[in-house]
C-alpha cells in the first residue's frame, strides 16, 4: 500500500474545475494508475481526500495499492514549471508518495494517534408505512458524531474520551472529537452504459479527533478499504498521526 500527497496549486483554473467537481476528481485520481480500468468489477480500492488547510493549502490524499503518477495533476493543478527540475530535486515534481504499508504493520492495540476522517454520515429510513427505505444523509454534528462513534468497535478503534472537566462543548460530547467542513456537493452524472445524466448528491462532513487501537487489524481494513459510503466522491479516507 502507498500514501501520496499532492499540494493543489489553487490559481490554477484546472484546480477550480477539479476541486468544484468530485466526479472529475475522482476520474483524475483514476487515471493515475495507468494499468487500471476505472470500470472493471475488479478495481482495487483507492480512496482520496481533499484537505483545505489553509486558503493557500490544499491538500489531495490517495491511498492505493500501488504508487500513482501524478504528472497530469501536476499539469492540470499543480506548479508544472517547478516540476521540471525534478531531476535536480524529485521534491520540486510536485507530489510524494510513501510506502505505506510499514506503518499500518506497526499499529499496535493500545497505541494512540490523532486522526482526521472526511466521511458521508448516512442512514436509511422510511418516512412513513408502505414507503421504500431510503438513504439519507445526517445533517446534525449530533447525529454525524454518533454515526462515527456507532462504527468505532467494528473498524478497530474507539474515540477518546475528554477530562471531565473539558466535557462543556457545543454539541454535548464526552469524546475527543470534533466534526466540522460541512460540504453539499452535488453534480451530474453519467456513465458508459447509461449516456443519461443524473443528479447526484453527497453530504460530506470531517471528523478530527483521537483514538486509540482496539483491533490493529481491523483498523487496517479501516485505512485502506474506507469508512462509509461516497468513497468514489473523496469519502472514507482516514489518516493518523502522532498525538503532540
Amino acid at each position: 500500500m502507498h500514501l501520496t500527497r499532492f499540494r493543489v496549486n489553487a490559481a490554477r483554473p484546472g484546480s477550480r474545475r477539479l476541486l468544484s467537481s468530485p466526479q472529475a476528481l475522482h476520474a483524475a485520481v483514476m487515471s493515475s494508475f495507468p494499468h487500471l480500468l476505472p470500470s472493471s468489477d475488479d478495481t482495487p480500492r483507492v480512496l482520496w481526500r481533499i484537505d483545505h488547510n489553509a486558503r493557500a493549502e490544499i491538500i489531495l490524499y490517495i491511498v492505493s495499492p500501488d504508487q500513482p503518477d501524478l504528472t497530469h495533476l501536476v499539469e492540470q493543478a499543480g506548479w508544472p514549471a517547478a516540476a521540471t527540475n525534478a531531476a535536480a530535486d524529485p521534491r520540486a515534481r510536485g507530489w510524494q508518495t510513501y510506502a505505506y504499508t510499514p506503518f499500518l504493520d506497526r499499529l499496535a492495540t493500545g497505541s494512540t494517534w490523532a486522526f482526521r476522517l472526511t466521511a458521508n454520515p448516512v442512514h436509511h429510513i422510511r418516512r412513513k408505512d408502505g414507503e421504500p427505505i431510503k438513504r439519507t444523509a445526517h445533517v446534525t454534528p449530533r447525529h454525524q458524531m454518533q454515526w462515527l462513534l456507532d462504527r468505532q468497535q467494528r473498524s478497530g478503534f474507539r474515540i477518546l474520551t475528554k477530562p471531565a472537566d473539558q466535557r462543556l462543548t457545543d454539541h454535548g460530547t464526552e469524546h475527543d472529537l470534533i466534526v466540522h467542513n460541512r460540504r453539499d456537493l452535488r453534480f451530474t452524472k453519467s456513465t458508459d452504459t447509461s449516456p443519461t445524466r443524473r443528479n447526484v448528491s453527497v453530504l460530506a462532513v470531517t471528523f478530527d479527533g483521537r483514538l486509540e487501537v482496539t483491533d490493529p487489524v481491523a483498523l487496517r481494513h479501516t485505512l485502506t478499504a474506507g469508512l462509509g459510503k461516497a468513497k468514489a466522491y473523496g469519502c472514507g479516507l482516514m489518516t493518523l498521526a502522532p498525538l503532540g
